[in-house]
């Protein structure tokens, strides 16, 4: 018998770690379908802002509201979303969530003028945050120590074919049938993926629930004095100012001669987005082991380099240019979730929603404001702007790291 047990002891290992890694497969997989399907519907209109200027006929910002708006939507619910998701529990706000947003989706199909598209889209927007920044709790939650960094990039990974995807489809649709049935395929994906998720989302099994909304309260505050905190939340707010000024202008930029690019072809510009299929794991094992310092100068590099490469006249150099600044988001984006994971440490869901409201305040500004050097110097003038707020999250993302240079595999408490 004695004789037996190392030969036991050997073929239960494997067992015990097949136990163990199944149910971490899933839960990196369902991370990353609920990453997908929000981001779906995030920025859908963005290859189709030429088409809907012709059709409406509008001014370029009128038509860029399509967008700010879903993101507007996003900013004001996230902190909501995040108390809520706090009291109740996490997968009880995730699912109903992507559920309910399959209803805006198809009512935007419905639209018979840009004001009500843009209404619909301001209702997405209110619903995107239970999906979004939920599960970034989650994750810092179910997910200890060096497995944190592979969960959020699977989210990140999934938002980013779920970017591309919804773009593309948008795209392609919208050139082919009518920008109408583009939101209802879109809304279609929405409720499938609410479906599987309702079914393969593993249930929490560290979640402490926050029965007092007046300690909900208490813990975003505490959020708001933490200057480390706050650097995140600004370099949140600098990256995507950046990121929805590029893509929502550069559609009016290849719209014109001497491109007079198509909603499809504009659509398949967004294949850049594949990239980061590569670039965000990648990201993910730099934040686990060298930092954020690293992650941040790298992501800088490549944004940076990217948007003065979008100044050349070829199409495919500014297409190449598009691929590096994207790639250099997706790995702010990776830097900025777990780093508010790991600063925040208790009330995750609260310092989630305060992330993605300063995200997406950033967000709907810069397809705001990158009108103003639109209409006075064209694209140049909207690569120097948004390269001047690639910068600004850069030196945010030092600020945050100022009491060291954090690591990211470092452990996540679970205290809800």
């Amino acid at each position: 018998m004695n004789q037996r047990l190392p030969f036991l002891m050997a073929n239960a290992a494997p067992a015990n770690i097949r136990a163990v890694e199944q149910p971490l497969q899933k839960g990196v997989a369902a991370c990353f379908l609920a990453g997908a399907c929000t981001y779906l519907n995030m920025y859908a209109t963005q290859p189709l802002l030429p088409l809907l200027q012709r059709l409406f006929h509008a001014s370029e910002l009128e038509v860029s509201l399509t967008v700010s708006a879903t993101i507007l939507g996003v900013a004001l619910a996230a902190p909501i979303v995040g108390l809520i998701a706090e009291s109740i529990g996490r997968k009880k706000v995730i699912v109903p969530c992507l559920y309910a947003l399959a209803v805006p989706t198809l009512l935007a199909a419905t639209s018979r003028n840009l004001g009500e598209l843009v209404l619909w889209r301001f209702m997405q927007g209110l619903l995107v945050p239970g999906v979004v920044a939920v599960i970034i709790a989650y994750i810092g939650e179910e997910f200890a120590g060096p497995h944190v960094g592979r969960a959020m990039s699977a989210y990140v990974t999934g938002t980013v074919l779920g970017g591309f995807g919804g773009r593309y489809m948008s795209g392609l649709i919208s050139n082919r049938l009518r920008w109408q049935d583009a939101f209802l395929c879109i809304a279609l994906v929405d409720l499938l993926g609410a479906t599987v998720l309702l079914r393969s989302l593993p249930s929490p099994q560290h979640f402490a629930r926050t029965r007092d909304w007046r300690q909900s309260r208490a813990g975003m505050l505490e959020h708001l004095h933490n200057g480390r905190l706050l650097a995140v939340f600004g370099m949140a707010f600098s990256i995507l100012f950046a990121h929805v000024g590029v893509f929502t202008y550069v559609n009016f930029h290849l719209g014109r001669p001497p491109y007079n690019l198509n909603p499809e072809q504009l659509g398949m510009v967004f294949l850049v987005y594949l990239l980061g299929l590569a670039v965000t794991p990648f990201s993910g094992r730099l934040l686990d082991r060298f930092g954020l310092r690293r992650t941040a100068l790298l992501a800088f590099a490549l944004s940076a380099g990217g948007l003065l490469l979008t100044l050349a006249s070829q199409l495919w150099l500014i297409i190449a240019g598009l691929a590096l600044f994207s790639s250099g988001v997706f790995s702010f984006q990776a830097a900025g979730t777990v780093q508010t994971g790991v600063i925040a440490g208790r009330a995750r869901s609260t310092a989630a929603g305060l992330y993605l409201t300063f995200y997406y305040v950033g967000g709907s500004l810069g397809g705001l404001v990158t009108d103003w050097p639109w209409l006075s110097g064209g694209w140049r003038a909207c690569v120097y702007v948004l390269l001047c707020m690639t910068g600004m999250a850069l030196l945010m993302g030092f600020l945050s790291s100022a009491a060291g240079n954090v690591r990211m595999a470092r452990p996540i408490s679970h205290k809800g």
